[in-house]
């Protein structure tokens, strides 16, 4: 297979990866394109995960790249970030299940498990031989989660018992273990814990009714009294600032996502305007319709420059809390734009599933929402430039 840059990367960034990295990328491409994107539609309309889809995405590299432990070839963040927006431009929920298993699941054990538990449970997650989930927002505690996490665990000898309740957890109905945040009751500190889904005492009802990330399995958590070994403690993660360090990784991947939900509306317009003749002609030879496409594509390019140099500084080691959460504040935004100007090209077709615009424009606003809201984030970017938090 021949690699090829995608129509909407106008100014060529995949041409910064290497040889291995654009040909592990095509093979990706390749994938979604036969396997993912027939089924897709289907089961946004029926809520459905397509579960067959897990193993070979993991054979392909889609949870593995970036761990020492797991990954085939030595690869660069921006790779990674392309990996996240080739799967985005398909589809945002199969994104979002792949955000949650590679940044949330093994990105929380890679960033604050032990060695052991790296090597225990990495290989795990990476081969698709496990689900994971990622237990942080609460019924009553979401962007103040730093301060209102009410999940308690309470220590008794070589055990911990958790109480209390997760919800928006993706993933939670079918996954084998679940990151669970907890207050510990001693010392008041956030403790995280690997947590089996079938301990007694755990229950994962699915979230029925939602308009976008319909085929995410999103469910609330109940844990009453949940029994989880010191063991399965996460050795590293003993206070808040360390699951925010994982959300600072994970909200630079759903910047990528959003790039590629953006590109995903984009390209769908890109064909319908060629195909789609009114006045005797395609109206893609429409002036307001070639504006249309013209400011969509400018938001994609911005985005994807923003993207590709704050992936470079995970590489160089200098990202920090504020560069990813301008990233994530800035590409859903310009996200959200574009993909209302593609869904208005397509006039009354664009409400219809089977020309997918529909889609990427309803599942934006998912992506526009999670992994911090445009306000947390833009608070957070605040602080640095200000020196003074705003936050309450």
């Amino acid at each position: 297979m021949t690699f090829e840059l995608l129509p909407s990367d106008v100014y060529g960034y995949e041409n910064l990866l290497s040889d291995q990295e654009k040909a592990a990328l095509t093979k990706l491409r390749a994938y979604l394109e036969s396997d993912v994107r027939p089924i897709v539609n289907g089961c946004w309309e029926r809520a459905e995960f397509p579960e067959e889809v897990v193993r070979p995405l993991a054979e392909l590299g889609a949870y593995s790249f970036g761990w020492p432990e797991t990954r085939p070839f030595e690869n660069s963040a921006v790779f990674r970030g392309f990996v996240a927006l080739e799967i985005a431009r398909v589809d945002a929920s199969v994104a979002t299940f792949v955000g949650v298993q590679n940044g949330l699941a093994c990105g929380t054990i890679s960033a604050t498990g032990s060695q052991e538990q790296r090597d225990e449970w990495l290989p795990r997650l990476a081969s698709g031989e496990i689900v994971g989930a990622f237990g942080l927002t609460e019924p009553l505690s979401g962007s103040d989660a730093a301060q209102g996490l009410r999940t308690t665990a309470t220590r008794d000898g070589d055990v911990w018992r958790l109480n209390g309740a997760k919800r928006w957890i993706g993933n939670a109905t079918f996954s084998d273990i679940a990151i669970i945040w907890a207050k510990d009751t001693a010392d008041g500190q956030v403790k995280g814990f690997i947590v089996h889904t079938d301990a007694p005492g755990y229950t994962a009802t699915k979230i029925e009714g939602k308009i976008s990330l319909r085929a995410v399995q999103n469910a609330d958590i109940m844990l009453d009294n949940v029994v989880v070994a010191e063991r399965n403690r996460l050795q590293n993660a003993n206070s808040f600032k360390d699951a925010a360090t994982v959300l600072r990784l994970t909200r630079a991947e759903v910047s990528w996502a959003a790039v590629g939900t953006a590109m995903g509306a984009y390209e769908a317009a890109v064909a319908y305007s060629k195909e789609r003749m009114q006045f005797g002609k395609p109206i893609g030879g429409h002036q307001l319709v070639q504006d249309l496409l013209v400011k969509s594509l400018g938001n994609i390019t911005a985005s994807l420059a923003m993207v590709v140099r704050v992936s470079q500084m995970l590489d160089e080691g200098s990202q920090r809390d504020e560069h990813s959460a301008l990233a994530k504040l800035y590409t859903t935004a310009r996200m959200r734009e574009s993909v209302a100007w593609c869904r208005e090209l397509f006039g009354g077709n664009g409400i219809v599933l089977s020309y997918d615009v529909a889609r990427f424009f309803s599942d934006a606003e998912a992506i526009y929402s999670y992994e911090g809201t445009q306000e947390m984030n833009t608070l957070i970017v605040g602080r640095t430039i200000t020196g003074q938090a705003a936050f309450v």
